[in-house]
This record gives C-alpha cells, structure tokens and sequence, in this order.
C-alpha cells in the first residue's frame, strides 16, 4: 500500500513538474534561463531554486545519515557545507566586479585555457557525481518499499532518470528554474507536517537531540565539521548549478539570493538531520539508509511524507544537474553547436553516463561529496590570493594545486588500498579525510604564496 502511494504521489508530482516546464524554448532561455520575453529570472525564483537544488536527495540522506551515527555534530557538519552560500556569494561577487560573466570566464582571463580546462575537469566530477547520487536514492527508496519486487531499485533508477531527462531536455535552465519554484513548494508542505509530527512524537526532546552522541559517538562528527570548514571556501565554486545562478541576473538580485538561500537550506538540513539523531536516540536499527528504519518508527504517513520529501528533492537536483551539463558542454567547451539539440545531446550523455554508475556498486552516498569537494580544494589558496588580497598568481603554481587536490580526491577515494593505508593516518574514513584536506591546502597555499611572489617580484622589476 506505501509503495503505491509513494508512486503515485511521485507520479503526480512529475506530471505537474512537466507541465510547469515551459511551453516555448529558445537558445537563449535554454543556457541561461531567461523567460521567453528575455527577462531575468525574479528573486524567489532564483532563491527557491538555490534551495531546491542544494538540499537535494543525497543532502538530506547524508544529514540523517550522519545525525544517526555521529549525532548532532554530525547534523552540524553537513550544514556547515551549507555556508557555501556565504563564500559563494562573495567569490561571486568579487568575479563579476572584474566583469566576468562566468567562472570559465574569469580563470581564462588569469590562467588561459589550461586553467580553465582543469576547473572544467572537477565540473565534470561533480555533475556525474550529482546525477548518480541522486539517482541513487531515487533506488534505494524503491528498493525499500517495495522489496517484494526484485529489481524495483533498477526500474525506479531508469523509469525517473528519463523522466527527468524528458522535461529537463525540453526547457533547459528555463525549465530548471520554473520546475525548481513548484517542486520546493511541494518538499515545504510536505516536509513541513512530517517535521511537524517528529516534533510532537511523545519521546522526542530538543536538548536530547543537541546533545546526543549518535550511534557511534560524536568524534568523528566534529572531525567531519572541521573538514567541512575547510572545504566550504571552494565548494561552491566547483558546483555549476550555483555557479550558473550566480551570473544570471544583476548583482543585487544574486547577492539577495544567496543570503536568502543560506538560512533556508540550513534549517531544512538541520530539521531533516533531527530524523536520524531521533532514530539513534530511540535505539532503532539501522537499515537500508535509515529509509527501513524511519518506516518503523513513524507512523505510514509521516513515513510517506519522509519519502516524498526525498523524491520531489532527487528530482529538482537532476533537472538542474543536467541544464549545468548542457551549458557546460556547450558553452564552455565548445563541443557541440550552441542549439538545442546540441544541449539535448550533452544531456543524454551526462544522464546515461550518471545512471550507468549508479550500478557500479559504491553507494555511499557521502564519498561522492568527500570526493568532488577534496578536488575543488585547488580553488581555496587561488580564490584567496587573487580574490582577497588582489594577487596574480603564477600557472606553476595553480596546477601544482590543482594536481595536488587530484591526488588527494583519488587518495580519499581509493584509500582501502595497500599503497595508500600504508601512507594514509590508521583511523577512521573521516580522520583519513582531514589528514588529505590539510595537506592539500598547506601545498597549496604554500605553491601559490611562491607563485605570488614570484609574479609580483618580477611585475615590480
């Protein structure tokens, strides 16, 4: 009986997601989101489409996830993510006061091509990192409802990745956009009575939940929000949805947006990581990405409305990954014509290739986050020269951080390996993680204050 409902409330959702997408298309509003009279996108429009995309499936899991086993520092340091609408807003700003019109833009102006190409190389992580997680999630819920169907995961994965290619390819980030505004509103509602039941439950107790250890204690959550401080200066620049919203409209707008869709995002993150630290409080087994256990610990419409809210959010997510994907493909590399079926095919291809992983077998769903986010951390010591204290900054000295944070997004990822335990801290994935970011950022750092000098010395003689 829930398997039907989720399905069909999901149905519906589609349906409706189908017909908020625009009925006419053009170039223009399918790169960059214009209206079909050529008007910027409006504040709430953008705010909302900010939120929608960034509290996406995996980030509600992840939080939940890591509430459950690390408690509140858990549910903490995925928030802390979250200030990369903060750094965002300021890098943003800063790029555009150069007059860039997109990031690709700016670094091409500093680093020429190869700058721009190993930027353009993390993009490409992360959007298939977007398209697979999320894609992920949409499995894992159906696998759990519905277990008596054995590929029910597989199905579900195919049938809404189509689907969402389906509206996605028609509209572009006009579509994105439009969709993103009807789909937030939807997970509000919804997330709303559900987060309304969790806080009327008998047993629940907010100074329990901000003081709760978690399953397995809160160690490694605070090692975790130590890592997330580290990375929150260059994450968003490495995000393409953000980014792409960040120069479509004019700098007030942009910068009220961003504010706007910080502390939304954070409370919804913080209101959904509550379900798991409740879940760890209450000494339920974990089972199937929390989704099991929520399904016995709440009654079925709350569990209904947990499902929803992760469905509506897969969904916004892959629209707005794949419209980044065309514009990507497109625009910045000029490698197919600048038209709408040169967009479609780029979204075709960034949708299979994302699905396809999805069936690769590793589905934790926050390595794909470890990962993308270790990679992007070349940005931080550049975007702090150059952005802050006004410096150039040499090529050597870019890609020595670039390679430098490559190395490290690889390390963390295939760190069960031999070669790499013998180097890597013996602890926990978490604490394996921070001894990377740090030693990404101090060669870094120290690779681009050389570079730095070194510019600037000879600019001076």
């Amino acid at each position: 009986m829930q398997a039907t409902v989720i399905a069909a409330l999901f149905g519906l959702i589609l349906i409706v997601s189908f017909l908020a997408a625009p009925r006419r298309v053009s170039v223009g509003s399918f790169f960059e989101g214009t209206t079909s009279h050529g008007k910027q996108p409006e504040l709430w429009t953008l705010v909302f489409s900010q939120v929608t995309t960034w509290i996406f499936a995996r980030s509600l899991m992840n939080a939940a996830i890591l509430g459950f086993y690390y408690g509140f520092a858990g549910v903490l340091a995925y928030a802390a993510y979250y200030g990369s609408f903060l750094t965002g807003a300021f890098v943003v700003g800063r790029m555009r006061e150069s007059g860039a019109i997109s990031v690709q833009d700016w670094l091409t102006g500093r680093f020429g091509a190869v700058g721009t190409s190993c930027y353009n190389v993390v993009i490409v992580l992360r959007l298939l990192s977007e398209v697979f997680a999320n894609l992920i999630v949409v499995g894992l819920i159906f696998g759990a409802v519905l277990p008596e169907f054995g590929h029910a995961k597989e199905v579900s994965i195919v049938v809404v990745g189509i689907v969402a290619l389906a509206y996605s390819a028609w509209g572009g980030l006009s579509a994105a956009l439009r969709t993103d505004v009807v789909q937030m509103s939807i997970f509000l509602v919804v997330f709303g009575a559900a987060f309304g039941a969790l806080l009327l439950r008998p047993d629940f107790d907010l100074a329990a939940i901000a003081s709760a250890g978690g399953a397995s204690g809160s160690h490694n959550g605070w090692v975790l929000l130590v890592v997330a401080c580290l990375q929150v200066f260059s994450y968003p620049v490495h995000d393409p949805v953000m980014m792409d919203r960040g120069f479509i409209v004019d700098r007030s707008t942009t910068k009220k947006s961003f504010l706007h869709a910080f502390w939304i995002s954070v409370l919804c993150i913080v209101a959904f990581g509550m379900f798991g630290v409740q879940a760890s409080i209450e000494g339920a087994a974990y089972e199937t990405q929390l989704i099991g256990t929520w399904a016995n610990m709440f009654p079925p419409w709350v569990f209904l409305a947990l499902m929803t809210s992760l469905l509506v959010s897969a969904l916004s997510t892959l629209d707005s990954a794949l419209s980044s994907a065309a514009r990507l493909v497109v625009v910045e590399f000029g490698l197919l014509p600048q038209s709408l079926t040169g967009g479609r095919i780029a979204m075709l291809a960034f949708a299979v290739i994302g699905g396809v992983l999805t069936f690769w077998g590793n589905q934790t769903l926050f390595d794909a986050v470890a990962v993308s986010g270790t990679a992007s951390m070349f940005l931080t010591p550049v975007l702090v020269a150059t952005l802050v204290f006004r410096c150039d900054v040499a090529i050597w000295a870019y890609l020595v951080a670039f390679g430098t944070s490559l190395i490290g997004a690889f390390s963390y990822a295939f760190r069960d390996s031999p070669l790499l335990q013998a180097v890597l801290y013996e602890g926990h994935k978490y604490e394996q993680l921070l001894q990377i970011c740090v030693v990404v950022l101090v060669v870094g750092f120290a690779a681009v204050m050389m570079g730095a000098r070194r510019v600037e010395a000879q600019v001076g003689g």
